[in-house]
């Protein structure tokens, strides 16, 4: 079993991830960066919570995908719940960790994660209790 979706919305998801890792990266660097914290960098703390927040989400989404891919869900409701985290993870990254203020990325990105959140925890939910 090879899970075709998942393995699609990981590989982009975890290409997205190193893009943020490498902001942070880029915000310790130079005289005076801190190597650990954010040392009062606004800008820094952006990129950090940008970065920590996909934490947060991703993985967990991800499984589910994972689950409901192997016990057959349509592949509809996958790409639903691939695409709403995809676009969601970008949106909110994007304006956590390469803008200053962009409200309406970092808003419709929680939104579209937790509806990716929420359609997956669902599913895996009636999915589960059908088996009982």
């Amino acid at each position: 079993m090879t899970l075709p979706i998942t393995l699609f919305y990981g590989g982009i998801l975890a290409l997205w991830f190193l893009a943020l890792s490498i902001r942070v990266i880029q915000g310790r660097v130079g005289p005076g960066a801190p190597s650990l914290g954010d040392g009062g960098d606004a800008a820094l703390q952006r990129r950090i919570r940008g970065h920590a927040n996909f934490v947060e989400y991703v993985p967990l989404v991800l499984l589910l995908l994972a689950l409901l891919e192997i016990s057959g869900a349509a592949t509809w409701a996958l790409h639903l719940v691939g695409g709403s985290l995809l676009i969601g993870r970008l949106l909110h990254g994007y304006a956590f960790s390469f803008t200053e203020q962009f409200a309406l990325g970092r808003m419709v990105g929680i939104v579209l994660t937790l509806v990716a959140l929420l359609a997956a925890a669902l599913t895996a939910l009636f999915t589960g209790l059908q088996g009982l």
